[in-house]
């Protein structure tokens, strides 16, 4: 029972890992203002292709362009779970139950650069390219209380057993665990994850209407994560007296563990004008990506279940015998002799040897993710991009775009991204630009994301919903080398809803429901610089 309290809290925490911004599963896409404005900007020329069209800023006059971005965003995820044993909570016994996560990112900062001269582009790229926020269930998870709730039916399994052998109502009184499987606990969970990204690469036009990139992003990725479940109680007993009665956190879990790794993208691109139209592609290859923990976690032991559930049956019992008479010494020799009696008794004996052969079994998978000094797969996935733009006339620009990120083929830990189905993740959008006049131009967008999820792969730990996300903003042009952008952008969330039969003895069983989602808002403001 003490396993899957360390596997809920070592996993959970990777809930706040994915990225609050727009993108595939690992990857941020929304690098510049002038996508939180218009969405699409795959086909468009101007100092955001660096991100979006790198080959096609060589279209751009001569000289140096600088982009500055500033971003905030906020997001929500919610998750409402409906299981019986949550009515067995002693501070909160009601279902469904909805559990929240805030994740916050006041300030993403990004620049991109371009030197243009003659045939050449000269380009850098600063960004989140992936994560780029905290996230916080102070509640913890679902999946938290629902292994807490079947641990006390555990629990209370093994009382059964050992109070059946003995005669006599001990761990099933209601000063011990009881008999109804009720439970209190405390837990919290907190998690951030950045992954910076500096790319550096040259365009080359071919000539006056086709153009070709390559370049280079060098990945920087920091994580940390903290939990605990503390304060654990079954019925009225809390649950250290049967792992170390001498430590009152004997029973709890606290995880403490930060990750680092560093990654390479190579990139390629393409860019085709002709009269009003615009094409464009690009390919980013996978990031191999291998993060380093350094970690200080605080574990619970089984081990010596036997011998304190022994010492407390010794307690009880001498004091019962002398009350009915016996001498100490006498009743120490009878209590020792019937508490040996009660944990020989096969029913026992084999509760209590599950309950280890489970955890030593389980204890590498509980803790592997975050063991100290282990480096586990966080891949980035490959990524391609088209775009066409049209403009019927000078003022206004029109473009589509299409993004299909190879998440099945990016490791993940345990290879959890072979959950996903093959095809990865699909997104298309499009967004229109109009000058209003020659200082003010307005633009808006739309982007649907369609992720390639399974039953199989959601989970509270860590999920993803399909979306659609609609943006808008100006550009005030200040002078003919000066522009300020502002935009805002909010992603409409789909519902994703799955079931499962928990099985907890034969002929027991419960229905686990969920359904995530999530709600996100940003806001971005910047300046294009031309000197």
């Amino acid at each position: 029972m003490v396993n899957k309290f360390k596997t809920v809290c070592l996993t959970a925490a990777i809930a706040s890992s994915s990225a609050t911004f727009a993108g595939g599963l690992l990857t941020n896409t929304n690098q510049h203002v002038a996508f939180n404005r218009m969405m699409s900007r795959e086909a468009s020329i101007g100092i955001d292709g660096v991100y979006y069209n790198p080959a096609g800023v060589v279209f751009m006059g001569e000289g140096s362009h600088l982009a500055l971005n500033w971003q905030m965003a906020y997001q929500t995820r919610t998750i409402k779970n409906d299981y019986k044993l949550f009515t067995n909570n002693v501070n909160n016994p009601t279902t469904p139950r909805d559990f929240k996560g805030k994740a916050f990112a006041p300030v993403i900062p990004s620049f991109q650069y371009a030197y243009n001269k003659g045939r050449w582009s000269l380009q850098g790229n600063f960004a989140l390219t992936g994560g780029g926020g905290k996230c916080t269930f102070d509640n913890g998870l679902g999946s938290f209380e629902k292994i807490v709730g079947e641990t006390a039916m555990g629990a209370i399994g093994l009382a059964r057993a050992i109070d059946n052998k003995l005669g006599a109502e001990m761990f099933t009184s209601d000063q011990a665990f009881g008999k109804n499987g009720s439970y209190s606990f405390n837990s919290y969970m907190h998690g951030r994850q950045y992954y910076f990204g500096l790319s550096a690469g040259a365009a080359y036009k071919v000539n006056d209407n086709f153009s070709v990139y390559a370049g280079l992003r060098g990945i920087y990725a920091t994580c940390n994560y903290y939990g605990y479940v503390e304060d654990i109680k079954v019925g009225n007993m809390p649950l250290y007296k049967v792992l170390d009665p001498s430590k009152e956190n004997s029973a709890n879990i606290e995880l403490s563990c930060d990750q680092s790794g560093i990654g390479f993208t190579p990139m390629l691109a393409v860019d085709y004008k002709t009269g009003r139209w615009n094409f464009s592609a690009k390919y980013e290859f996978k990031t191999r990506m291998r993060l380093k923990n350094k970690s200080v976690n605080q574990l619970p032991s089984i081990g010596n279940l036997d011998d304190n559930l022994k010492n407390q049956m010794n307690k009880v019992l001498t004091a019962k015998f002398m009350q009915a008479g016996l001498p100490q010494e006498q009743a120490m020799i009878k209590a020792e002799q019937t508490s040996t009696n009660v944990l020989a008794d096969q029913t026992v004996v084999a509760t209590t040897a599950g309950l280890k052969q489970q955890f030593d079994s389980k204890i590498n998978k509980a803790i592997g993710e975050y063991a100290d000094g282990k480096k586990i797969a966080g891949d980035i996935p490959s990524l391609l991009t088209v775009g066409v733009g049209y403009s019927p006339i000078d003022e206004l620009h029109i473009n589509v775009g299409f993004h299909w990120f190879d998440d099945y083929n990016a490791t993940s830990y345990n290879n959890r991204n072979k959950l996903l189905k093959k095809r990865g993740t699909l997104e298309f959008n499009a967004g229109v630009e109009y000058d209003v006049t020659k200082k003010i131009t307005v633009s808006t967008g739309w982007q649907n994301t369609n992720y390639g999820l399974t039953d199989k792969y959601m989970d509270d730990k860590s999920f993803v919903v399909g979306s659609n996300s609609v943006g808008l903003g100006g550009v005030y042009h200040i002078t003919k080398k000066l522009d300020f952008s502002v935009a805002y952008f909010h992603t409409f969330y789909d519902h994703v809803k799955t079931s499962e039969t928990v099985t907890l003895a034969p002929g027991k069983s419960y229905t686990y429901n969920s359904d995530y989602t999530r709600n996100n808002n940003a806001f971005a403001a910047g300046v294009n610089i031309t000197f």
